[in-house]
This record gives C-alpha cells, structure tokens and sequence, in this order.
C-alpha cells in the first residue's frame, strides 16, 4: 500500500483559538528555538513552555513536529533573494541566490538536516523555485536543461556548505585548538609532501576565509560551466 503524501502547505491554516496567539507567532518562537538548540532542542512540549501554552493546544495549527518545521523551514527561504536578471544579469541573479543560500543554511544549520527531508513547498520555497526558473531560462536554457541548471547551482551549494554546517557544530561543541588540530593534521600527513606545503600557507591560519574563498571559486567555475554549455 502505498503512503499519502502530506503537507502542512496543502491545507488551510486554521484560525487562532487564542486571542494574541496566531500560526505565525508559533513559527516565529519555533524559529528561535531551532536556531538556539538545534533540531533535537525543538519539542511541542518546549515550544508550549516558550509561548506559555499547553504543548496540547498548539496541535490545533499543525498536525504533528514534521508540520511545524515545514513553516519554519519555509522562513529560511525567505531570506534569499533572487534579483530581476533582465536587470542584472543571469550569473549576477544566480550569485547573490547562491551566496543568501548559502548564508541562509549558516545562519540556520538545523535546516541542512532538513533538505530531501521535508517537503519545500512553502509560498517562500515556491517563490525562489520560480525565479530560479526565469533566470535559467533567461540565460537561454530551455526545456529540462533549465531544471538541470537548477540542480547545478543547487547541489553545488548545498554540496559546499552542508560539510561548513557539520564543522561549525564540531568547533562550537568539542572547541578545538587550532594550533594543536594543525599540529595533528601535519603529522597524519607527514607522508605526502604536497599536503604537508599546503598546511603551511599562510591563507590556512583563517579557515573561515579559506572556506569563502574555496566557495567563491567553485561558483565562479560553475557558472562557468553553464555559461560555456549554452555557447556551444
């Protein structure tokens, strides 16, 4: 038997029981307590706490957990901007996209957890999907060449910045020495020269450049890429 497919974006919101309370005043704490604890710090029985509440009355507006952070997920796409680019252009509209992805998913690491997860069929998902369309299409791509330029730009992000979320929670929770961790990496590598010059670039002292500096040259030579697929 096969499982309904279901979604908190295919109904509508029920109205608020509670005067002052609405669905978006439970995202907005749910937000808070995701970006604060994480994923695991997320419960219905918090979330109640947070806004003084039974965790029993917030079932009114969303079915279960997964409803709950399909809302707030939809909040982080809020935050990526896709410029007009009849106005400036294809590969500057996919930049900023990809730098506010990416800065989005830094701001909010629980939402890497979430992609493939959850479904992103949000008015906010929805409405970046549909400007990334335009903005392939206006490059020149046409039919399906245009879904697979979305999922180079796309999986190119995601692929960059879901291993930056991971390192993050590594260095805040177990706070690493840095010196001590170059110390460790040069003796595993003390085997291969190559690696062994690259520990001592001056650049490796500031890793969070480093990681930007890596991201900026990957998008530079995916668009790139895409750029020289439709010249041929």
């Amino acid at each position: 038997m096969s499982k309904s497919f279901t979604s908190v974006w295919l109904r509508e919101p029920r109205k608020a029981t509670t005067p002052g309370r609405s669905r978006e005043e439970i995202v907005r704490a749910a937000l808070e307590l995701l970006d604060e604890e994480g994923l695991g710090g997320l419960s219905m029985r918090k979330l109640g706490a947070k806004l003084s509440a039974g965790a029993t009355s917030l079932y009114w507006y969303v079915a279960n957990k997964d409803e709950l952070l399909e809302l707030a997920y939809d909040e982080v796409w809020a935050e990526m901007i896709v410029p007009d680019p009849d106005e400036v252009g294809w590969r500057e509209a996919a930049s900023v996209l990809a730098y506010g992805m990416r800065q989005a998913m830094l701001r909010h690491p629980w939402s890497a957890d979430l992609l493939g997860r959850l479904p992103a069929l949000g008015p906010n998902a929805m409405h970046v999907a549909d400007k990334m369309r335009r903005l392939f299409k206006v490059a020149g791509f046409s039919g399906l060449d245009i879904d697979f330029a979305n999922s180079t730009l796309t999986a190119y992000v995601f692929g960059m910045t879901i291993p930056e979320v991971a390192w993050n929670a590594a260095i805040g929770v177990e706070n690493y020495d840095p010196d001590e961790m170059r110390a460790s990496v040069t003796k595993a590598a003390a085997q291969f020269p190559d690696l062994l010059e690259r520990m001592h670039m001056d650049s490796y002292d500031d890793p969070q450049a480093v990681r930007a500096m890596a991201f900026d040259f990957g998008l530079v030579s995916v668009l790139d890429g895409l750029e020289r697929r439709l010249a041929a």
